[in-house]
């Protein structure tokens, strides 16, 4: 390269990134044709940190603010030092921007039911949503690990890896924890705490930082939450012992009977006649009373009652009385003579005879 060419050649005297697109956290300052003048500012921004690499390898990092680049703050090697080369500089630096800003408003969720482990159910699959906000913390760790040289890195990008360790995260954590799904679901600040310590940990790993994470909805797949719901009407029914399962069972036993009603022929409609539909009817009871009575464990046999003494019949009327009484209708005119006569008759009859 001669005299003229170099002459030619740009000089960058200011360095800054403007953040015209939204979304991009980190932005390589395009340099081909480029050198950075020797007393060139840096500008960064509040919400922003500035890294340079030369040679593959970090050399600096800058934070928000003006920086004067001198040969003496900045340990790169440009054109105006090289003037034994020809202004061929052996060395080339690169300048990334990053965007501290938090990410705020990200949505995050399972599309697919996440298989976790839990102290009352062994293995349940789960789905879950909800928000969650982060940042770059560490610049370096974000070049390292995520970024890279490219020319721009974006929010979408950087999340469909954080999607994959959202995920792996929330089924250790609630798994690993003490705390039960069913107690965890009814208290989403709850799990959003569970998650939160696990997922920032794992997300500082790649110089990210979690700011906020919450739980908006958890919902299980449709047959286990029927399975639940079972569960849950058998409690409120009253009918669970010390062993839930027991009472689980007398539950469904007994809100049999009304579907079976509902059939023709009622119970014995099921399909087995009336006396199969006597046999249901029959353990149903014993079902559901065994549901609402205790059993007192070796409990004496209850004393054999004497059966009640007959209940004698009235004694019958006499003659004379009745002869009273049949006078007494002909006074008041409610029978005939004749009636009377001919039944005062029948009356003597049985008394002489």
């Amino acid at each position: 390269m001669g005299i003229g060419s170099f002459i030619k050649k740009q000089f960058i005297d200011v360095l800054q990134w403007n953040e015209d697109q939204e979304g991009v956290l980190a932005w390589r300052y395009p340099m081909q044709d480029f050198e950075i003048q020797n007393g060139g500012v840096l500008v960064v921004r509040e919400s922003q940190v500035a890294v340079f690499v030369n040679e593959g390898q970090i050399t600096d990092v800058f934070g928000p603010g003006t920086h004067k680049l001198t040969t003496q703050t900045l340990p790169v090697l440009t054109n105006l030092r090289n003037w034994d080369k020809l202004f061929d500089a052996p060395f080339k630096s690169d300048v990334y921007f990053f965007s501290t800003r938090v990410q705020t408003g990200r949505k995050w969720g399972t599309p697919q039911p996440v298989t976790i482990r839990d102290k009352d159910f062994d293995m349940i699959r789960v789905r879950a949503f909800g928000m969650y906000s982060y940042r770059v913390a560490d610049a370096r760790k974000f070049f390292t690990e995520i970024s890279g040289t490219r020319e721009t890195y974006t929010r979408d990008e950087v999340e469909d890896q954080l999607r994959g360790i959202l995920l792996s995260t929330m089924a250790s954590s609630i798994g690993g924890s003490n705390v039960a799904f069913l107690d965890m679901a009814a208290n989403q600040a709850l799990m959003a705490q569970e998650i939160k310590g696990d997922l920032a940990d794992a997300f500082a790993r790649y110089g990210i930082g979690l700011d906020e994470f919450n739980v908006a909805s958890v919902s299980l797949p449709e047959e286990l939450q029927r399975a639940l719901d079972d569960r849950i009407s058998a409690g409120m029914k009253g009918g669970l012992s010390a062993d839930k399962m027991a009472g689980f069972t007398r539950y469904q036993t007994a809100t049999a009977i009304p579907l079976a009603a509902q059939n023709e022929g009622g119970i014995a409609g099921i399909g087995a006649g009336l006396g199969a539909g006597v046999t249901i009817g029959q353990a149903m009871g014993q079902a559901v009373g065994a549901s609402l009575t205790p059993v007192a464990p070796q409990a004496a046999p209850a004393p054999v009652q004497a059966a009640p003494a007959p209940v004698a019949p009235p004694a019958e009327e006499s003659i004379e009385g009745r002869l009273q009484k049949l006078k007494g209708l002909l006074d008041k005119g409610l029978i005939s003579a004749a009636d009377y006569d001919s039944t005062k008759a029948e009356l003597l009859k049985k008394l002489i005879g």
